[in-house]
């Protein structure tokens, strides 16, 4: 298992930024007749409020299940923006998230460019991010993992200027996520997205979820998991004991990862 670290200029960003990657220990079965390096399955693995593109690799271990799954998983920061694009700033983090870091670590490092084999998780806000970003890039992405997602939209919607959850307020939402009173309908609304994937006929992420029972963001999981369900979308709906903490994260990022390659 290597760590790297790699900051670059990114166009959709009009900015330098860094993200984190851990890639697994090479063995000569994994080599072709030419002895280059097999492609590897990717995972594009974001980190939740507050955090950066360092945190899963400080408390998780993501380390030892990149080595098990040969899995490269690259970490963005989030810049508690929810892995959505700054309109007034033109700068596109979920752009960056969904399409240009995909392409740019593939040109990178020996990775598999079959939609299958791409995958993007995360956890809180980072799981609505993974959620969002695998709906609106679906061309790229054949799962999509998502622990503890931060579902704000059905929170935040129609919210009147007063408003504060005890995280943050009506500045701050409109500031992320755009015309709050439009916000249902557009394409940060994971339900909307769905709805217009559905009417395209177009192929749907795997999608994997995970919340705990004792966590804050509990209901709206369950509500978007009864959706799905409402709309026969096929997907695993893992709820069990545990809160909105790392202990948890881990024990369902190993559980996400065993299922995802199992293929099922």
């Amino acid at each position: 298992m290597a760590f790297v670290q790699v900051s670059h200029y990114a166009k959709s960003m009009r900015r330098e930024v860094t993200f984190s990657a851990v890639l697994p220990r090479i063995d000569e079965e994994d080599t072709g007749d030419s002895g280059s390096a097999k492609p590897m399955k990717s995972l594009y693995l974001l980190h939740g409020y507050g955090g950066n593109h360092t945190d899963w690799i400080r408390f998780s271990r993501i380390n030892e299940l990149a080595d098990r799954y040969r899995l490269a998983v690259f970490m963005p920061s989030g810049e508690n923006r929810f892995y959505l694009d700054d309109e007034e700033k033109d700068e596109r983090l979920g752009e960056y998230t969904g399409k240009e870091l995909v392409l740019f670590t593939r040109q990178m490092f020996p990775l598999s460019r079959e939609r299958e084999d791409t995958w993007i998780g995360g956890l809180s806000m980072g799981g609505y991010g993974a959620i969002r970003n695998g709906l609106k890039y679906v061309e790229r992405f054949g799962r999509i993992i998502a622990l503890s997602s931060a579902l704000l939209p059905y929170e935040i919607a129609n919210i009147a200027p007063d408003y504060h959850n005890g995280i943050a307020g009506y500045a701050y939402y409109r500031n992320v996520f755009g015309d709050l009173d439009r916000l249902i309908g557009s394409d940060k609304d994971p339900e909307t997205l769905i709805a217009s994937l559905k009417a395209n006929h177009s192929d749907i992420p795997d999608i994997y979820m995970a919340c705990g029972t004792e966590d804050f963001l509990l209901e709206p999981n369950r509500r978007f998991h009864r959706f799905l369900e409402q709309e026969k979308i096929e997907h695993v709906y893992d709820e069990r004991p545990g809160d909105h903490n790392w202990d948890f994260w881990n024990a369902t990022i190993r559980d996400a990862l065993a299922h995802a390659d199992s293929g099922v």
